[in-house]
């Protein structure tokens, strides 16, 4: 549990969950190539850009089955193989955005409780973590391979649960739909962020409180609203 003062409550939400690719960390391009290379090197018909950006935040399975719908089940362990290898090779040049850690930092600050909720795995999250030396910002987190992966509530829920925090104490900030859906099946608010995965123009229908066009942008909302 959270070493935060809980004494001390913050203005609008207690815990605040994070998407990890596209939102704190640059790596959309890096997923993006890893799943076309994957796809190439099992046969199937290479997805383009848009079509491979689409199922970042999924977790690993559903995504790249639906990235690449022509692949044979059989051929599935294979193409997950191929993902990590491709992902891994680019993983040392991929970081978090310019201005996360002091965002971070000042959430932190005001006594917010922050979380991260991933199509990651938890083998994958604990090196992301480890790589960027983030270990003790985060209260908690969740990861697709450990509870249902987005959209489904689940892994709010499960944080939720293990804070304390009610639905309206909770914001799920995200670069991509899957997100926001999820946040709306729990029952949270949520806020987007358009430099991730996913364009902006489908964010407007999941009803996010705001749409960050940048970190400092993401920033200076949270700080004013949060």
């Amino acid at each position: 549990m959270s070493t935060v003062d809980s004494s001390v409550r913050p203005r609008r939400f207690d815990l605040i969950a994070f998407d990890w690719d596209g939102t704190l960390f640059d790596s959309t391009a890096a997923i993006t190539r890893s799943i076309q290379a994957a796809v190439r090197d099992v046969g199937g018909t290479v997805p383009s850009d848009a079509q491979a950006s689409y199922v970042i935040g999924m977790a690993l399975m559903p995504a790249l089955a639906h990235a690449a719908p022509d692949v044979p089940q059989d051929k599935y362990p294979e193409l997950a193989n191929r993902y990590r290898y491709h992902y891994l090779q680019q993983q040392e040049q991929v970081t978090l955005f310019d201005g996360v850690l002091p965002l971070l930092q000042a959430l932190r600050e005001r006594n917010h409780w922050l979380a991260v909720a991933t199509g990651k795995s938890r083998r994958g999250l604990n090196e992301a973590l480890a790589t960027v030396d983030l270990k003790g910002v985060f209260d908690g987190s969740r990861t697709a391979d450990e509870t249902a992966g987005k959209p489904h509530p689940l892994m709010l829920q499960e944080l939720m649960a293990e804070f304390g925090v009610a639905p309206d104490r909770l914001l799920m900030i995200g670069d991509t739909t899957h997100d926001l859906e999820m946040a709306r099946n729990a029952g949270c608010a949520s806020l987007a962020v358009a430099y991730g995965a996913h364009g902006s123009e489908g964010f407007a229908p999941l009803g996010p409180l705001h749409v960050a066009q940048t970190v400092a942008d993401l920033h200076a909302w949270l700080l004013a609203h949060a």
